[in-house]
C-alpha cells in the first residue's frame, strides 16, 4: 500500500514537474513533438533510476558515515553528471542502437534539475530504504513523462488552431503549462 501511495503521489499529487517546478527546461524545450517527448521520457526514466540508486548508496554508505553530509549537493551534481558521461560512453560502444535512440536527450538530462531533486527528495522519504529511494525516482519518472507528453499532445494541437498573433508561441505554450498545472493541483488532498 505504501508504494501505490507513493506512486500516485509522485505521479498526480506532487508531480515533479507542474506541482514542484522541476525538470521546467526540459518541459518547455523538449516538447514539441510527441515522439520527441516519448524519447527524454525515456532518457529521464533510465537516468533518474540510476542517479537516485548511486547517490542513495553514496549518501548512506560515504557521506554520512565521514560526516561529510553537508557536501550532498555538490556531490550529486557531480555523481549525475559523471553517470551521464560514463552511461554515454559505455551505450555507445555496447549497444549503439540504444545510443542513437536516446540521441541528443542523454547529455540534455546532465542539466535537468528533476534528476537532481528526486535523488534529494529519496533521502526524505519517510523509513528511507534503497529499493523505496528507487521506487520512488521511478515513480516521479512516470510524472514526468506525463506532463511532458501531454503538454507536446496539446502544443502539437495547437500548432493547428487558429490563435491571435500576440499568443503564438511562448505566451500560448506558457499559458497551457499554467492551466496544465492547475489540473494537477485538483489532484491536491488525494493522499
Amino acid at each position: 500500500m505504501e508504494y501505490i501511495i507513493i506512486l500516485i503521489a509522485a505521479v498526480f499529487v506532487n508531480n515533479i514537474v507542474l506541482s514542484q517546478f522541476l525538470g521546467i527546461c526540459p518541459f518547455l524545450g523538449v516538447s514539441n513533438k510527441v515522439s520527441t517527448s516519448i524519447g527524454m521520457s525515456g532518457a529521464v526514466l533510465f537516468v533518474m533510476t540510476l542517479a537516485t540508486l548511486a547517490t542513495y548508496l553514496l549518501y548512506e554508505f560515504v557521506l554520512v558515515p565521514t560526516g561529510l553530509d553537508y557536501l550532498r549537493t555538490i556531490t550529486f551534481i557531480l555523481v549525475i553528471a559523471s553517470l551521464v558521461q560514463m552511461l554515454e560512453i559505455i551505450l555507445k560502444k555496447v549497444s549503439p542502437p540504444l545510443y542513437q535512440a536516446l540521441g541528443v536527450f542523454l547529455p540534455l538530462i546532465t542539466t535537468n534539475c528533476a534528476v537532481l531533486g528526486v535523488a534529494i527528495l529519496a533521502l526524505g522519504l519517510e523509513n528511507a530504504s534503497l529499493l523505496k529511494a528507487v521506487f520512488f525516482a521511478i515513480a516521479n519518472s512516470i510524472g514526468f513523462a506525463l506532463a511532458l507528453i501531454l503538454f507536446a499532445s496539446i502544443r502539437e494541437h495547437l500548432e493547428l488552431a487558429n490563435l491571435p498573433k500576440g499568443m503564438k508561441g511562448v505566451p500560448i505554450n506558457l499559458l497551457v503549462a499554467g492551466l496544465l498545472s492547475l489540473a494537477f493541483l485538483g489532484f491536491t488532498g488525494l493522499v
